[in-house]
């Protein structure tokens, strides 16, 4: 798949409009909301029940493969923000999911060429964490509380530690904390390993905080 071609483009569009056009269904109509959240929890949890066991057939369980990615984790996250409502849940779903998957799918690294599952998968995933993790704000049924981004971006370092050490016990490249993606992405701007870890940290809180600022006015 070519980088913003054609069909890059029309995937990243369907994703945008799928999240808006959800969102404003359950806005206008509240009946809707908890179809719409549960449909995209269980969805998103089937899917990738079903990607696991369709790699683990093939691969096996290994150290370097467990499911231990930033999406990986925000996958789980979101359904259980769609699920629950739980305001902390809701608040590190959106601005991990959002962030996290939003940018897989501006710059995804497939190592399977599209129209296989894995390249499907991958589409499916990340823009339904996309999805699942941001209805729930912009369709009105939850609020980010004062100070979210903060919360969210704290969240977020204390797992990036913790898969850190991982990373570390067992040479895998979870997060890309060793090493940049291969396919490319927004790191190769910020300068070699490790020198890239800390601009992407201060980019990663500086989009919390745009992601934050227009939904400021929901705060309670």
């Amino acid at each position: 798949m070519r980088l913003f071609g054609p069909l890059h483009l029309s995937l990243i569009l369907a994703t945008v409009a799928i999240v808006a056009a959800l969102s404003i269904l359950c806005r206008r109509r509240s009946d809707a909301a908890r179809p719409v959240r549960l449909a995209l929890s269980y969805g998103l949890a089937a899917n990738e029940i079903v990607w696991w066991i369709f790699r683990y057939s093939r691969e096996g369980i290994q150290l370097v493969n467990l499911p231990l990615q930033l999406c990986d984790a925000t996958v789980w996250l979101s359904a259980a923000s769609c699920l629950t409502l739980q305001p902390f849940v809701v608040e590190v779903a959106y601005f991990t999911g959002v962030a996290g998957a939003g940018m897989a799918v501006l710059t995804p690294d497939l190592w399977s060429p599209w129209p296989s599952y894995p390249a499907i998968y991958f589409f499916v995933a990340h823009g339904g964490i996309v999805a699942a993790s941001s209805v729930p704000v912009f369709g009105g049924m939850a609020m980010l509380r004062r100070g979210a981004w903060w919360r969210a971006f704290l969240a977020l370092l204390a797992y990036a530690g913790a898969v850190g050490a991982v990373n570390w016990l067992t040479g895998a490249n979870y997060m890309f904390l060793r090493a940049k993606p291969e396919s490319g992405s927004l790191l190769d701007a910020l300068g070699p390993w490790p020198v890239y870890l800390l601009p992407a940290a201060a980019l990663t809180l500086l989009l919390f905080w745009l992601m934050y600022r227009p939904l400021k006015k929901a705060e309670s």
